[in-house]
């Protein structure tokens, strides 16, 4: 599959990664680990250093000396004080993390952007995209491939358009990115819930009901008896998912369903790391208190754990 089908795929199946028909298919978005480490400080600083860094950059400083870790980490405070004021505040922290989390993502925006901003003037607009995602395929009516190009376009330019903030029909880098992921962004919610909503409602109504619930992630396929997670999701359906008892599910329902409000780690690491390194108790931090518990932040191999442990109880 080539760039073009592939995000053509993606407008049609944002919510959900395809499975064998006896396999369960997930829509729901759920806020990732910020580390697959146990967070116990009093063993190590792991998952603080997955979490503030994210886990991949996490493993490039222990190779560094604690004098190399604390200019890296000087250097990543300046990034995170968003407003210049030489304090980094909880919210400071939490979007930090946040994005550190998501690096994944912007990667991957980045692995396209060159596709689609043709006249390199670092901006996409959406006759750009339209034009490299669907330029040679809207002339053929009739494609063999079974894909309904034309109709593809009418969503993923609803989508462009929603994505673009200012209304300009040209897409900043930022709002590229809530374009090709917007179950990651508040203000793009109700498209995830739209598009799920179509994909889902059959009979087109407005609604979803269990059996085109239970459809959506499950195929008979000629068995007769269906599989145990079938059943406890229409149990599940009737007991959670219809809140309102009237055998369907409606907008908000669906929203609470495939986008639920879960813990926010981020919140809570920032949290926690404010806690931990804020010396004078003001509720925010200076390059210079982050810098002196380093090793909280970031990892160095160097780093002498029993001593940081010390130093980490003196606070």
């Amino acid at each position: 599959m080539d760039l073009r089908q592939f995000l053509m795929c993606l407008s049609l199946c944002t919510a959900f990664a395809l499975s064998k028909p006896t396999e369960k298919k997930d829509r729901v978005h759920h806020e990732p680990q910020l580390s697959d480490k146990v967070h116990n400080d009093a063993q190590s600083f792991d998952y603080d250093h997955d979490a503030f860094l994210g886990a991949e950059e996490a493993k490039t400083f222990d190779q560094l000396t604690p004098e190399e870790s604390k200019e890296r980490l000087g250097m990543i405070v300046d990034k995170i004080d968003a407003d210049k004021d030489g304090f980094v505040t909880e919210g400071e922290l939490k979007s930090w993390i946040k994005h550190a989390q998501k690096k994944y993502i912007y990667d991957n925006v980045e692995n396209q952007w060159q596709e689609f901003d043709m006249n390199q003037d670092g901006l996409i607009s959406w006759d750009e995209y339209r034009n490299v995602t669907y330029g040679t395929y809207l002339d053929d009516p009739d494609p063999d491939d079974g894909f309904n190009y034309k109709q593809m376009m009418v969503r993923d330019e609803r989508r462009f358009k929603m994505a673009d903030k200012d209304g300009d029909l040209i897409a900043t880098k930022e709002e590229f990115t809530a374009f090709l992921h917007p179950e990651e962004y508040d203000y793009m919610k109700d498209i995830v819930v739209q598009e799920t909503m179509e994909d889902i409602d059959k009979n087109a109504d407005g609604f979803i009901d269990l059996e085109e619930y239970i459809g959506d992630m499950y195929s008979h396929d000629g068995n007769a008896d269906e599989p145990e997670w079938v059943k406890t999701e229409r149990e599940q359906f009737v007991e959670f998912r219809d809140k309102n008892r009237d055998g369907k599910m409606d907008k908000e329902e669906t929203k609470d369903w495939i986008l639920p409000s879960d813990y926010d780690h981020a919140e809570a690491e920032a949290r926690h790391l404010v806690y931990e390194s804020d010396q004078n108790k003001d509720g925010k931090l200076t390059k210079e208190e982050i810098v002196d518990k380093y090793d909280l932040f970031v990892g160095s191999q160097a780093t002498d754990f029993g001593e940081a442990l010390v130093r980490h109880d003196e606070f």
